[in-house]
């Protein structure tokens, strides 16, 4: 009987380690984030696209469309060098602020009442969750304020702030435009994601703080998972339910 005791006190053990893991590793979340502006009128050498780079939330790249430069801001970005996605990447993120331009000449005729010089500003963001579900979304605005949503999964518009009413109103029956937000998004930014951090996992866990860099979009901290929120909770109550068995078993024998 001692033996049969000795047993389960080692199997209760064996269970615990089996599910304390789960309720206190990090979440394997990654998100990758572009924020491109666009200014309607530049001045003499000053360019008309940037491009800055963030992996949860650390700059790691400043990107000049028109002159294709390319300014690493910490060792992440030095990093993606020498990945596969790289070369591809500095084509498509181009591509993007060309597509961008061309919505240049809708704002300034929307807004003709303005007479200071617009920037067209738009995040793409992609987010690996910790379930390996990756998801995609934009933001657009002009002169800082973001008013317009893309849900790349589903394709839904959603206007945040009245300036965004006529971009939803363009773009959401542009098939073209629509399409290519989500390739970009869902798929561009998925294989960047997932290229890269195999070279930055360990240097985000040593990295102490967030790269600080010029931003004329704030980045927005990701939530946690709403499923992973489920997870812990249900983890806890197995762990507290397998302790409460195994001193009611060591009182019985």
């Amino acid at each position: 009987m001692a033996w049969m005791g000795g047993s389960q006190a080692s199997l209760c053990f064996l269970l615990l380690l089996l599910f304390y893991p789960f309720s206190v590793r990090p979440g394997d979340a990654h998100s990758l984030c572009y924020n491109f502006t666009i200014n309607s009128q530049p001045r003499p050498g000053q360019p008309w696209c940037v491009v800055q780079g963030q992996v949860e939330g650390k700059v790691f790249l400043s990107y000049d469309c028109g002159r294709a430069q390319i300014q690493f801001t910490s060792p992440l970005g030095e990093e993606v060098k020498t990945t596969k996605a790289w070369e591809t990447q500095t084509e498509t993120l181009r591509d993007v602020g060309d597509l961008l331009r061309e919505q240049l000449p809708d704002v300034t005729s929307e807004k003709h009442t303005v007479t200071d010089p617009l920037t067209l500003q738009a995040r793409m963001a992609c987010r690996c969750e910790d379930d390996r579900h990756i998801s995609g979304s934009w933001q657009f605005g002009l002169n800082g304020l973001m008013s317009l949503h893309f849900d790349s999964e589903n394709g839904h518009w959603r206007v945040d702030l009245p300036g965004g009413r006529w971009m939803k109103e363009k773009w959401e029956n542009d098939r073209a435009v629509t399409d290519f937000f989500k390739k970009v998004s869902m798929g561009d930014c998925r294989a960047w994601l997932q290229d890269f951090m195999v070279r930055w996992e360990e240097m985000l866990k040593t990295t102490a703080s967030p790269t600080t860099g010029a931003s004329t979009v704030q980045p927005t901290a990701p939530a946690m998972n709403h499923s992973t929120w489920i997870a812990i909770v249900l983890t806890i109550f197995i762990i507290i339910g397998i302790i409460i068995a195994c001193i009611h078993y060591k009182k019985r024998y």
